[in-house]
């Protein structure tokens, strides 16, 4: 008898459980920040790409994934913010295991990639942010040491399956090259090509040492592509690798301006997503505000540039940071006072 009740009570405590979980309402989910980094805590001390979310939008509803990164936060407007951790393997699972979560309803949310890149001064200058329709992922391939390779190569990088670098036609694998919404980017851009960047005396400073076309402007908003990965490349013959490797991949259609670690592995996860019916992949927005330029300053070389790239020291930090926030949560705010337009399938963009 005994054994009996233990069984019974046990098969009981195991339906109540399912049945609370079945009748639980997912939380319906309007706008998804996605970061990538933070340097401590996720409030009240030196910020990261996470911290200005949290405390700007009183993000004060955490939620534990515990098989991810790092908690999501939330407020009671709908906005969402995941912090991925850095790296495109950590990107991938995080957004994974939050797209998957049976706690959210994401299929109508829109997702704003938010953070700081290194960026070509051809294209972007100190302290600017970029909307990307274009994002290219550059670890996937061949290489061969700088030492080694023939004299009439410009680099000792090719893509995968060909035999010298830039061989046409190209033939991406599945998850490196995606065409994000480029009606929904242009939209973005529109809303906030006016938004005022902060600029300092020391942001001029830095600028003054370097050349490119767009080197010495003041911070502004713009439409540029990214070339992500996870290796962390520096010099302006890695730079000009970077234009070539997106001109190649999108058929001349992408113009190179940031590059970041993370977003091949985040664009990936929300693909697949997308293709469960879990997300809406005409909903996403990358936006890469530049920390850095890519390329060493004149009179420096590529080593000695690269030695004082660290994060919290870039000579843009702190302005990338502010320029992501304010540029991004300009079309945040758009979406979710007027959600009942954008949330409708024949929003702008869809």
């Amino acid at each position: 008898m005994a054994i009996f009740l233990r069984r019974f009570f046990s098969l009981f405590a195991v339906t109540a459980v399912t049945t609370l979980f079945a009748q639980t309402t997912p939380i319906p989910v309007k706008v998804v920040v996605v970061t990538m980094f933070e340097v401590g805590q996720d409030t009240g001390d030196a910020p990261g790409e996470l911290q200005y979310w949290v405390e700007r939008d009183h993000l004060d509803h955490v939620f534990p994934l515990p098989a991810a990164y790092h908690a999501v936060r939330m407020n009671d407007a709908g906005e969402m913010a995941v912090l991925t951790g850095q790296g495109t393997a950590h990107a991938a699972s995080t957004i994974m295991a939050l797209g998957t979560d049976p706690r959210f309803d994401l299929s109508h949310a829109y997702w704003i990639v938010a953070g700081i890149a290194g960026g070509s001064p051809e294209r972007v200058s100190l302290g600017s942010a970029a909307w990307a329709r274009w994002v290219v992922d550059g670890d996937l391939g061949y290489e061969i040491d700088a030492r080694e390779i023939p004299k009439d190569w410009s680099t000792g990088y090719m893509p995968l399956r060909k035999t010298k670098p830039f061989e046409p036609p190209a033939a991406p694998l599945e998850g490196q090259v995606f065409a994000l919404n480029g009606e929904l980017a242009e939209w973005a851009f529109k809303l906030t090509r006016e938004v005022k960047l902060g600029d300092t005396d020391r942001l001029k400073e830095v600028r003054r040492e370097f050349d490119g076309a767009a080197a010495n402007r003041p911070p502004f908003v713009t439409m540029g592509d990214e070339v992500t990965g996870s290796r962390y490349w520096h010099g302006k013959l890695s730079d000009a690798w970077a234009a070539e490797w997106m001109g190649y991949f999108s058929e001349g259609k992408g113009e190179f301006a940031t590059t970041a670690m993370e977003d091949s592995g985040t664009l990936l996860s929300l693909r697949f997503l997308a293709n469960a019916g879990r997300v809406d992949w005409k909903r996403i927005l990358v936006l890469r505000t530049v920390s850095n330029y890519d390329r060493q300053p004149r009179g420096l070389s590529a080593s000695e540039s690269l030695a004082r790239q660290r994060i919290g020291s870039y000579s843009a930090y702190l302005p990338a940071l502010e320029a992501a926030y304010v540029v991004g949560h300009t079309v945040v705010n758009e979406l979710l006072e007027h959600w009942a337009k954008y949330g409708d399938p024949k929003a702008p963009g869809q």
